[in-house]
């Protein structure tokens, strides 16, 4: 990855859509996840700053822009800061 990209399973986890990246692995491999519109079929996939992802989840889709890149996971204020 480059430093303005970063995987796509690291990006959920980080922003703290699942506990762990073996879970927001098998969203992508499942369908659950979405960036601009266009499925998803492989987790080192590269996130951006401006993409939009979907994320279904629970019954629940949850669309959010990508405002940052985090390769650790830090605490929600972080996460936060992640997404909008």
């Amino acid at each position: 990855m480059t430093p303005d990209s970063q995987r796509l399973d690291t990006w959920l986890w980080a922003a703290r859509f699942f506990k762990t990246r073996q879970l927001a692995s098998v969203a992508i491999d499942g369908g659950k996840v979405e960036i601009n519109g266009q499925g998803v079929s492989k987790r080192g996939k590269a996130v951006r700053p401006g993409d939009r992802v979907t994320i279904t989840k629970s019954g629940m889709r949850f669309v959010v822009d990508v405002e940052g890149l985090n390769p650790k996971r830090g605490p929600a204020s972080e996460a936060q800061a992640l997404y909008r």
